[in-house]
């Protein structure tokens, strides 16, 4: 499903080129999860956002299935995150003005593939029912958090990158929202590539990885 082939990437500074990415391999087959960790700096995001399209590699390869990332341009990029990923990040980014059901379609409505059934399936699993006719400023950072997983999830996209996405959870809430997103991948075809500090929450997942030093471990 994902393989990243010998990728490099650097930043410029007044010093000169940063080195972030030295070469990094990582494969990852449809269906399964990995957690991927490292020390602050370490060029987790960085991946991250090169595997999601919203950066672009120095040199090496990136292919999602059919695609390969580094020969799209902007506006195939743009179509392949609409249709082919989804996106969960520590900040939920919820749409203040839209209410939860509204939210929860968002995406999959951009991607043309908004079900009733499948997202009536999400806010039963997520525990969401009651929260429909509220917006995000009226529900609690697990209630917002969930909601976002439904979001991600309600195009049925065939990877999701997921960025510290219990990191501004307390532990308590951050099991439950972990417990709900792996019990829901297991009813997709789903894969799951998930930036994570946390060894607790990298053990539930299928792989994990370090990333130091440019490479990973």
């Amino acid at each position: 499903m994902l393989r990243v082939e010998n990728v490099f990437k650097s930043y410029l500074t007044p010093q000169g080129p940063l080195p972030v990415l030295q070469g990094v391999d990582l494969s990852l087959d449809a269906g399964s999860s990995l957690a991927l960790m490292g020390e602050s700096g370490s060029g987790k995001s960085t991946l991250l956002h090169l595997v999601g399209g919203l950066d672009k590699v120095d040199s090496g390869s990136i292919r999602s299935g059919e695609h390969r990332l580094e020969t799209m341009n902007e506006a195939q990029l743009a179509n392949w995150r609409r249709t082919e990923i989804g996106l969960v990040f520590q900040q939920f980014n919820l749409i203040g003005s839209l209410r939860v059901e509204d939210n929860l379609a968002f995406q999959a409505r951009l991607a043309g593939r908004h079900e009733p059934r499948w997202q009536a399936h999400l806010v039963q699993r997520l525990g969401l029912g009651d929260l429909l006719k509220r917006y995000p400023e009226q529900l609690s950072g697990g209630q917002q958090q969930r909601v976002a997983l439904g979001r991600a999830l309600a195009s049925q996209p065939k990877l999701l990158l997921a960025d510290e996405p219990t990191g501004s959870l307390d532990e308590a809430t951050s099991d439950e929202v972990l417990r709900l997103l792996l019990e829901l991948l297991d009813d997709t075809p789903t894969t799951l590539l998930m930036v994570t500090h946390s060894p607790r929450v990298a053990a539930r997942l299928a792989q994990r990885v370090v990333l130091s030093s440019g490479r990973l471990t």
